[in-house]
């Protein structure tokens, strides 16, 4: 019988990922509604919203991680919910909030990763030692996950993102609870993961990092996009946070009560 590889279903034309007409609903709350966006291929995009956006409902729909109620998610062409096994291989993901395996060492953990997609136990072993040493974790690598500061634990959960090599790394709050060193080195192998190539999404809070980090960006509210394209297109004259508060609104310029005063 003949088996399909992920080469087969891959077009080399196609966005790195693609979503078209996204959506999601909890109950009655509609947390993605219709989201359709295009994410090119060696960009560095930041996807930018308030809470409760709809920002990693979205991600985790787009890797295979929470089924959609309607519409497709493509990594570059590969259906995510028609072939999971193979859109998967194309995806690194960084997920906010989902637990590790944390009673594995940090070495441990990497290799479990890497066998899961299917590598063999060398090279694992040699890509292991290179994500460690590159993360300044190599001191590291004994010692249980559990013991970990949150930023070593975000550290060593980008590194199981990328012992397969993927084409498309998906970043949910990469930096959160991260030194400025250690955020300032990510940045950097980010950088160099873009520049061989590869695609990088980064969902953040941070508005100045995304405008510094990426060169294209999407801002989600309320479960739509309302502006997407190049952080120059989209910011226009002014700053993106000014433009994120323009496109978003709530902002109110309050003084608070009285009795905060001092003088």
């Amino acid at each position: 019988m003949w088996d399909r590889t992920v080469g087969d279903l891959v077009d080399a034309a196609a966005p790195a990922l693609e979503l078209r007409a996204l959506g999601k609903r909890f109950g009655e709350k509609v947390a993605v509604d219709g989201i359709s966006l295009s994410i090119p291929t060696g960009s560095c995009t930041g996807l930018v919203g308030p809470n409760g956006a709809g920002k990693t409902t979205t991600l985790s729909m787009a890797t295979g991680l929470l089924r959609p109620d309607a519409g497709q998610a493509l990594i570059s062409g590969v259906d995510v919910w028609q072939h999971p096994t193979e859109a998967k291989q194309l995806v690194g993901v960084l997920a906010d909030g989902v637990k590790l395996f944390d009673r594995l060492t940090g070495e441990q953990l990497i290799t479990y990763h890497g066998l899961l997609a299917g590598l063999d136990a060398e090279t694992v072993a040699r890509r292991c030692q290179d994500l460690l040493t590159m993360l300044d974790l190599t001191g590291a690598g004994t010692t249980l996950v559990v013991d970990y500061s949150a930023g070593m634990t975000k550290k060593i959960a980008l590194a199981c993102a990328l012992v397969h090599a993927p084409r498309l790394l998906v970043l949910d709050e990469p930096f959160e609870s991260v030194d400025p060193v250690s955020a300032a080195n990510i940045r950097d192998i980010l950088q160099g993961f873009v520049r061989g190539g590869g695609t990088v999404i980064v969902s953040s809070h941070s508005m100045d990092l995304v405008q510094r980090m990426c060169d294209h960006v999407a801002v989600i509210a309320q479960g739509h996009v309302l502006a997407a394209g190049t952080v120059d297109d989209v910011r226009g004259a002014s700053t993106l946070e000014d433009r994120f508060v323009e496109l978003v609104g709530g902002r109110q310029h309050l003084q608070g009560p009285t009795w905060l005063n001092q003088s």
